[in-house]
């Protein structure tokens, strides 16, 4: 085996390691994940994974110059809302 592989940057992090890159919880980055807010994922082996250059991606679109600016495309970690629906043997009057 040879010396490099050993020094070579990982490709991919796993949640724990993804939320530490990012300043973020595990918890948060699993409902960002949930919700399909957060950064692109990889499942490997059954495994979920990141890769380093979707995170960087990720936060760029969250990227403001100005306090005036539009906000980026990244959204806060929660439920969408759902319309009411009449629960299920219930009648609608």
């Amino acid at each position: 085996m040879s010396a490099i592989s050993t020094e070579l940057p990982p490709r991919y992090l796993r949640t724990k390691e993804a939320a530490q890159f990012l300043s973020l919880s595990a918890r948060t980055l699993e409902k960002h994940r949930t919700y399909g807010t957060g950064p692109a994922y990889h499942k490997l082996g059954g495994r979920v994974v990141y890769a380093i250059e979707d995170l960087q991606a990720w936060v760029g679109r969250g990227a403001v110059t100005s306090t005036s600016d539009p906000r980026g495309q990244v959204l806060p970690a929660k439920r969408h809302a759902l319309p009411n629906l009449p629960q299920p043997g219930r009648f609608v009057r």
